[in-house]
């Protein structure tokens, strides 16, 4: 049974801005990319291949943390969605799967048909992408803050910041603050191991700052939010 305050949930519409951001800026970020030039090809990849494992790191920790305690408090509510969500789960992680083949033959040769494979890849998993996320913030979201504590959502959102590599812990917080306000960042930096709360909102902003420097060509890529 729920007890203590309800959950905050503005982290999980940050990580879908930084998700929306990030994937929707990658088609043409693959595309642009001479071909042969592999340190380019490898620039880009290991962006994407990043993403797809936060993506990866997010989607288990709400299978572990999030979706069981919704099915026991309001089944009967949740369960028109469901299997829609369990659907689209599926064909997300299966689309990374992929993708992340197309970009290990992109990285060895960095040829025209190892782009367009990435490139292909990247258009079947984007849109997909942005239906579940849309629909999981329409129905999925108002139950969260409505039936589960701010502790029990907690234990998701530290799940997935354990999954990454520390060393990218940065970055990735810095791609979330990009286009975030202040308290939400201060909810997620709450989430990190306390050797690291003082002095990750300086860290990941010019950690970010550098990183799409090499990506994009310029520190304030492109943002959704007006």
């Amino acid at each position: 049974m729920r007890q203590g305050r309800l959950a905050d949930t503005r982290d999980m519409f940050a990580m879908h801005t930084m998700f929306r951001r990030e994937y929707g800026n990658t088609p043409d970020l693959v595309r642009a990319a001479r071909v042969g030039d592999l340190h380019r090809a490898t620039v880009v990849a290991d962006h994407i291949a990043l993403l797809n494992h936060v993506l990866h790191g997010h989607h288990t920790a709400e299978d572990k943390y999030l979706w069981p305690l919704l099915l026991e408090r309001v089944g009967a509510e949740l369960a028109p969605i469901v299997l829609v969500m369990e659907e689209q789960h599926t064909r997300i992680h299966h689309g990374y799967v992929r993708l992340n083949m197309a970009l290990a033959a992109w990285r060895e040769d960095a040829s025209a048909r190892a782009r367009a494979a990435v490139a292909r890849a990247l258009d079947e998993l984007v849109p997909v992408l942005e239906t579940h996320l849309s629909l999981e913030e329409e129905r999925v979201v108002p139950l969260i803050e409505r039936h589960l504590s701010r502790e029990e959502y907690a234990r998701a959102g530290k799940e997935g910041i354990a999954h990454n590599p520390p060393d990218a812990v940065p970055v990735i917080v810095g791609m979330l603050m990009y286009e975030s306000d202040l308290e939400t960042i201060d909810g997620v930096i709450a989430a990190l191991p306390a050797d690291l709360r003082l002095v990750i909102r300086d860290l990941s902003v010019a950690a970010y700052a550098s990183y799409a420097q090499k990506l994009y060509g310029t520190a304030m890529p492109p943002r959704v939010l007006t």
